[in-house]
C-alpha cells in the first residue's frame, strides 16, 4: 500500500485564484500588516511569502520589523498603530515571539477586527461557542486540506497531537463541530498511551515540533496522515513524522508540500473575510 500524497502546493494555488478574484470585487484595497519580531530565518522566510502571495492577489502590504530586543510595550506600541491604520484592513504578529515578550499581552492588544490570524482572545472564545469568527488559519489550511481530499471525518476517531493555541486546542473545537463531527482526542507531552492512541485513530494531525518521532508502524493501517510539525535539523526542515507513513497511511499530507501553503492562503481567506465585516 502506499499512501495518495494530499498536494497542498496545488489546491494553494486554486485557492489564491479565487482570492485574486474575491480581492478584485472589494469596495476599497485590502491591506495586510505583518509584524516581525527579530530576525530568525524562518520567520522572515514564512513573512516574505506572505507578502509575496499578497502582491499575487493584489492585496496591499504593511511590514512593521523590530528589533530582537523590542520589549512587549513597544510591540503592543506596533500593534495600536496597526489597529488604527485606515489602510490594515488586518494584521498578524509572527510567532513565536522572543521569550522576553509577553505573547499573550500581544495577542490580547490586537483589535479582534483586525485579527487576521484568529488568535485574539474575543475571536479564539467565539470559536468556542460556535459563532462566525475568524479562526487560525493552519487549523483552517487542515480541514479545507481534507474536505480537498473527500476526507469524512464524521463520526471518526482524530487523534491530535499538540496542544498549542494556533494548531491543535482551534483544531481540536473545529472538528468536534458540525459539520465535522469528528470524535477529537488532544494528545500532548503528558499522554502515556500515544502508542495504543495512534493504532485506533482513523485520522491523525501532528503538531508537536520534534523531527521525525512518529514512525510509519505507529499508524493504523490506512490512516489519513497529517504533518503539520516543523523542526530545523542542521539545513533541513523536517516534519514530525518519517516519511515512510506512505507505506502504511491510505493518505499523507507531508512537510513541506502539505498544510503550509494552505495555512498561507488562508490568511488571504481571513483578509477578505474581514475586508467584508467592514462593510
Amino acid at each position: 500500500m502506499s499512501a495518495k500524497i494530499m498536494d497542498g502546493k496545488s489546491f494553494a494555488k486554486e485557492v489564491r485564484s479565487e482570492v485574486k478574484k474575491q480581492v478584485a470585487s472589494l469596495s476599497k484595497p485590502a491591506g495586510l500588516g505583518t509584524i516581525l519580531v527579530g530576525d530568525d530565518p524562518g520567520s522572515i522566510a514564512y513573512v516574505d511569502g506572505k507578502h509575496r502571495d499578497c502582491a499575487e492577489v493584489g492585496i496591499n502590504s504593511i511590514k512593521v520589523n523590530l528589533p530582537a530586543t523590542a520589549s512587549t510595550d513597544e510591540v503592543i506600541s506596533s500593534v495600536n498603530k496597526l489597529n488604527s491604520d485606515p489602510l490594515c484592513t488586518g494584521f498578524i504578529v509572527q510567532l513565536p515571539l522572543p521569550k522576553a515578550v509577553d505573547t499573550q499581552k500581544v495577542l490580547a492588544a490586537i483589535n479582534p477586527s483586525k485579527d487576521a490570524d484568529g488568535l485574539t482572545p474575543s475571536n479564539l472564545g467565539n470559536l468556542v461557542l460556535g459563532f462566525n469568527a475568524i479562526t487560525p488559519c493552519t487549523p483552517l489550511a487542515i480541514v479545507a486540506l481534507l474536505e480537498q481530499y473527500k476526507v469524512n471525518m464524521s463520526g471518526k476517531e482524530v487523534l491530535i497531537i499538540g496542544r498549542g493555541t494556533t494548531v491543535g486546542r482551534p483544531l481540536s473545537i473545529l472538528l468536534s463541530q458540525k459539520p465535522h463531527n469528528a470524535t477529537v482526542t488532544l494528545a500532548h507531552s503528558a499522554t502515556k498511551n500515544l502508542n495504543q492512541l495512534l493504532q485506533k485513530a482513523d485520522v491523525v494531525i501532528s503538531a508537536i515540533g520534534s523531527a521525525h518521532l512518529l514512525k510509519a508502524e505507529m499508524f493504523k493501517q490506512g490512516a489519513v496522515v497529517v504533518d503539520v510539525g516543523i523542526t530545523r535539523v542542521g539545513n533541513q526542515l523536517l516534519g514530525d513524522i518519517d516519511p515512510e507513513v506512505v507505506n502504511t497511511a491510505s493518505l499523507f499530507a507531508p512537510m513541506p508540500g502539505g498544510i503550509g501553503p494552505v495555512t498561507r492562503v488562508m490568511l488571504l481567506k481571513n483578509l477578505i473575510q474581514l475586508a467584508n465585516n467592514e462593510r
